[in-house]
């Protein structure tokens, strides 16, 4: 019995280890001098910006302002106003953009309202489009490097999608930026430095015509960035990440807001880890495919907050097996990840987040991972399957 369990919790340590190596070696890899993409020449191919837009009406204008000093001729400014029950699509009209409205009672969620826009664009299709959520903001110049590498590259490319904690925040919020620091900057960052793809991130995206045209968009699903970056990855164009693009937005303030925010990305990203990661990995490994094999290996590190938490409960079973039975493999391994978590944490904290995380906010983050156990437990026992939008602040 004793040798049947410490064989069971030596493989589950095994297990566990590998998103923990997955993570230590991006945040490494992330701290090594960047590589320079290539500066983008000759005409900007022509584009256009499509933004989904649900009941948007409050924080649109910023958005569209920031897009639109960065259009040059014959480009396209679209905005779908997706089951809008306020005045986003006035409010779209009278700063200039073009406007197509969709009313759906069942079919819901940001893949439909894209998979609408797109259909609208064919009547004069763009060389490349790029999808921007309307509560963000485009940094300059960020348009022409997507255009001119999406071209260039045949690629996906992938903007730094960055979210921050507004004024006055807490905690509880600082915390969620880090984490969303470590996920859409430093792990692209260091995949982007072996010279391997990134996971598509919703917003900053840019595609050419012809491939977002035959694109399964219409989808309800929590997570559709995820699942369209690996499809384009298993046709051979994985998305390249592009840090010198970026867009930005705040965190809700508001308590559900933010709780319909993070049940909504994490469950989504688990939903796709658990039934594609696996297979993707398979597949990968089947073909010998090396960019579908660095997808599905980040595919595979979940959550930050819910590594720590299955990291640390692994770490205090095994150490008790061990110092009741004697069993010591697992309680090894587990203690070899636990010291790689830590490490990667105060090293992504240390190279990227210094300035604009305070170092104790890292020491409330074990806190905040245990107050998202019924997060995770909802995964298990009522998972979120339909697109709920977040509530904004001021709502």
């Amino acid at each position: 019995m004793i040798t049947l369990l410490a064989w069971l919790l030596t493989a589950l340590a095994l297990l566990m280890l590998v998103p923990v190596l997955v993570l230590f070696t991006e945040v490494l890899l992330a701290c090594l001098a960047a590589r320079p993409l290539p500066v983008p020449r000759g005409p900007r191919p022509r584009l256009a910006v499509l933004v989904p837009a649900h009941n948007e009406a409050t924080v649109l204008g910023a958005t569209l302002a920031s897009i639109q000093e960065q259009l040059g001729e014959g480009d396209q400014l679209l905005v779908v106003a997706d089951n809008c029950s306020d005045d986003t699509a006035a409010l779209a009209r009278a700063a200039g953009a073009q406007v197509t409205e969709r009313q759906h009672a069942e079919l819901r969620g940001k893949g439909y309202a894209l998979d609408h826009g797109v259909r609208h664009l064919a009547a004069s299709p763009p060389q490349v489009v790029v999808i921007i959520d309307a509560d963000c903001k485009l940094t300059a110049g960020s348009l022409d490097h997507l255009a001119h590498l999406c071209v260039a590259t045949a690629r996906p490319v992938q903007a730094l999608d960055l979210m921050r904690a507004p004024a006055g925040a807490g905690l509880k919020i600082q915390v969620a930026e880090f984490a969303w620091r470590m996920k859409n900057l430093v792990r692209p960052r260091g995949m982007a430095r072996a010279g391997l793809p990134c996971q598509l991130m919703g917003t900053g995206m840019a595609f050419r015509w012809e491939e977002l045209a035959t694109a399964n968009l219409a989808t309800g699903h929590l997570a559709e960035d995820l699942k369209l970056g690996l499809e384009f990855c298993r046709q051979g164009k994985p998305p390249l990440f592009c840090p010198e693009a970026e867009v930005t937005s705040l965190f809700p303030l508001n308590p559900e807001g933010l709780s319909n925010q993070r049940t909504r990305w994490e469950h989504g990203h688990l939903g796709v880890l658990v039934s594609d990661g696996p297979k993707l990995l398979g597949s990968a490994l089947a073909r010998r495919q090396l960019p579908l094999l660095a997808m599905a290996l980040d595919l595979l590190v979940p959550p930050l907050a819910l590594l720590t938490l299955a990291l640390s409960a692994l770490f205090v079973v095994a150490w008790l097996a061990g110092l009741w039975l004697g069993v010591w493999g697992a309680a090894v391994l587990a203690s070899i990840g636990m010291a790689l978590l830590v490490a990667a944490v105060l090293l992504a904290w240390g190279r990227f987040s210094r300035e604009v995380i305070p170092f104790s906010v890292l020491i409330y983050a074990p806190l905040y991972a245990a107050k998202k156990i019924p997060l995770y437990l909802g995964f298990l026992i009522r998972r979120q399957v339909q697109w709920v939008r977040s509530k904004r602040d001021d709502q």
